[in-house]
């Protein structure tokens, strides 16, 4: 016995099946994307504060345990470090490699609210007059340091410090922000 195929059943797609498919996995994978883009420079806005934030306590630290000052220098686009020397009595770079000069992101925002007449150990020659002080005491200059993303203004990152107490690193929706 023999079946002929009188009817005609495919087992495939259709174009239109396969347009509808690819458009709508197309706005899914643009979706993505955009959601991943707005969060990358809050991301690397966060990494950028952790660093600064990482590095200042490490130099306190260093001041503190190498009985020296250290400071922290902002530049136009970036900052870094320097240290005191008793003999020149004068600001130099810092020679170790932890604290070389680190450039911010150019989207990155930076402003610096610093106690502008706190001591700071400086000779009448000093190009690199630091900005912020660690002390060998322990102490640091009293100073907040506000970061943002150039086109918005409610993802603030604060580094602050009365000057004796340690530095406190504030978040965007950290609790207790009493300022």
């Amino acid at each position: 016995m023999t079946h002929t195929g009188s009817g005609n059943s495919s087992a495939g797609f259709t174009l239109i099946e396969i347009l509808v498919v690819l458009v709508l996995v197309g706005l899914l994978a643009a979706m993505a994307v955009f959601t991943m883009g707005g969060n990358s420079q809050q991301r690397e806005l966060q990494n950028e504060v952790r660093e600064l934030y990482l590095l200042m306590q490490t130099a306190s630290d260093q001041a503190v345990l190498n009985n020296l000052e250290l400071g922290l220098l902002f530049e136009e686009n970036g900052y870094q470090f320097v240290a005191f020397e008793d003999e020149s009595v004068e600001w130099k770079g810092s020679g170790e490699r932890i604290f070389r000069a680190r450039k911010f992101p150019e989207w990155l925002i930076a402003t610096r609210f610093i106690e502008s007449d706190a001591p700071r150990l400086s000779s009448a020659e000093d190009k690199l007059r630091p900005d912020v002080v660690f002390f060998s005491s322990g102490e640091t200059t009293p100073f907040e340091l506000e970061f943002n993303i150039s086109n918005r203004t409610d993802y603030i990152q604060t580094l602050v410090s009365d000057g004796v107490s340690p530095i406190e690193w504030r978040r965007p929706g950290d609790e207790g922000d009493d300022w």
